[in-house]
């Protein structure tokens, strides 16, 4: 059984309202949930207490065993100081985006001056 930690949806249409929850993945959104861990009103203004509450030892405990964040609740974990280091998106790889692409030029001639009919 794969465990996953993820928002089940809550509130009114327009309105919504998400539980951090613990349940299996492959249950829908919003069915059957092995642990209620918090929440998070995307809604509500800046003051963080109103905003998004968890049960931090329970999410550690949840983490310990092997439990899987989404990248949502991956990023709000990251807001409640247990994400990793890099940020909540540092799985994703951009050192080959950034490696030099291999030029043609041929740099035994490489001696700063242009080329010049003799």
């Amino acid at each position: 059984m794969v465990v996953k930690i993820r928002l089940a949806r809550l509130g009114c249409r327009n309105h919504p309202f998400y539980r951090v929850v613990v349940t299996d993945s492959k249950t829908p959104r919003d069915g059957k949930q092995l642990e209620v861990l918090g929440f998070y009103n995307p809604i509500s203004g800046k003051d963080d207490e109103e905003k998004m509450r968890l049960k931090l030892e329970r999410v550690k405990y949840w983490l310990s065993v092997g439990a899987k964040p989404t990248e949502p609740v991956e990023y709000l974990l990251y807001r409640a100081g247990l994400g990793r280091q890099g940020g909540p998106f540092e799985k994703f790889s951009f050192a080959a985006l950034n490696q030099e692409q291999p030029t043609n030029v041929d740099d035994s001639k490489d001696n700063g001056e242009l080329d010049s009919p003799p």
